[in-house]
């Protein structure tokens, strides 16, 4: 189950801070898509930790890249070893473990050929494209995060457990992301010519 593999991890964050680089050396090759999946857990929940947001969405951004391209990821140094404070971080993550571990008795392996080939060289621009979302400066702004993460991680929960149907839940969170930010933008348009006449 997913929520084991990520408690897992999780247990072994020890001392004041942990690095993005510490937390792939203790995973392997699926362990990218266990690191993504990860990353999206400070967003499910309304608690903000100054630096998650860059930190996390550049490293979904570089490691779903990366499965693109059927390679060992690149980061550079200034994100492998941003130190992130794990005293508020791991109680962060416990929590979002608890969201993940409602979903995973819905998990199993289904319309396999959503996850595998073409698609999944798809999946993985779709995942690329949430960090992005993820990285935009909207913090503040309900959801902005939210949204996102919760698309990503259906995705990754989709792609780590071959369930074609959560890689399609994951589209729609995108999509739902997508719209939410439309939406954002256009009332900011629109508040900015009513002001300015």
């Amino acid at each position: 189950m997913l929520s084991h593999l990520l408690t897992s991890l999780i247990d072994d964050i020890h001392g004041d801070t942990i690095t993005l680089k510490e937390l792939l050396e203790r995973s392997g090759r699926q362990g990218m898509l266990l690191i993504c999946a990860l990353a999206t857990l400070p967003f499910l929940i309304p608690v903000s930790i100054p630096g998650v947001s860059t930190v996390f969405g550049a490293a979904i951004v570089l490691l779903a890249a990366a499965l693109f391209l059927n390679r060992l990821p690149w980061l550079p140094q200034r994100i492998l070893n941003k130190p992130l404070d794990a005293k508020k971080l791991v109680p962060v993550l416990r929590k979002g473990v608890g969201v993940v571990s409602k979903i995973d008795r819905w998990v199993q392996p289904r319309w396999l050929g959503l996850t595998s080939g073409t698609l999944l060289r798809l999946n993985c621009v779709a995942v690329v494209f949430g960090g992005v979302l993820l990285m935009a400066p909207l913090g503040p702004i309900p959801f902005s995060n939210t949204a996102p993460a919760v698309g990503i991680l259906l995705l990754t929960v989709g792609l780590l457990q071959r369930d074609g149907l959560f890689v399609i839940l994951g589209y729609l969170g995108l999509v739902l992301s997508v719209v939410y930010f439309s939406v954002l933008g256009y009332l900011a348009w629109t508040g900015g010519t009513y002001l300015l006449g």
